[in-house]
């Protein structure tokens, strides 16, 4: 089993492409792509924690396409999973977690997010931090245990937990604030 992170798929969402400027012809070339990276991807058995902005319109028929267990951080777009959520036909797929979810993953310490942060719980202690929302707008700050997971960011793939860890031990990493190491 593995595991991956995601972010800001917007499946459905037809303005997204020109917002994001992203390099699809139209809605379906961009989440039929969207759907077949996954699964490429994503096996059956693996982990999938989405970090937000899943779909506009109804989710169902991506979940029903798409491999894997997801944990689910809401964003600020899914409105329509949270009536997915409501109805718990989903439940056997996706876990719904917090807004702001603290996960382990191979003993690496976690905080999940939509949005990013400067300072999380444990910051100071090397807890990596991982959100969406920017659409990779953001600059990467090199002394931060954190990034962006969105698919703008990653070719519009799931990125695994190995691409994470190589990319975190890249970083020269040093608290931001008064705790210190």
């Amino acid at each position: 089993m593995n595991t991956y992170f995601t972010a800001d798929t917007h499946f459905g969402h037809a303005n997204i492409i020109r917002y994001c400027n992203r390099p699809f012809k139209g809605v379906y070339d961009m989440d039929d792509t969207q759907c077949n990276n996954w699964n490429a991807t994503v096996g059956p058995e693996d982990t999938v924690y989405h970090l937000g902005d899943f779909s506009f319109g109804l989710p169902d028929k991506y979940l029903a396409r798409l491999n894997g267990r997801i944990f689910f951080v809401f964003g600020n777009h899914d409105r329509e999973m949270k009536r997915v959520k409501q109805e718990k036909k989903w439940n056997h797929k996706v876990t719904w977690l917090p807004d702001l979810a603290e996960v382990e993953v191979e003993g690496q310490k976690i905080v999940l997010c939509h949005y990013a942060m400067l300072v999380w719980n444990k910051s100071h202690h090397n807890t990596w931090h991982l959100y969406g929302h920017s659409h990779g707008s953001l600059p990467d700050n090199p002394q931060s245990n954190s990034f962006d997971v969105g698919v703008d960011c990653w070719n519009y793939y799931p990125v695994s937990f190995s691409e994470v860890a190589a990319k975190m031990a890249k970083k020269s990493w040093k608290p931001l604030d008064h705790h210190g190491a």
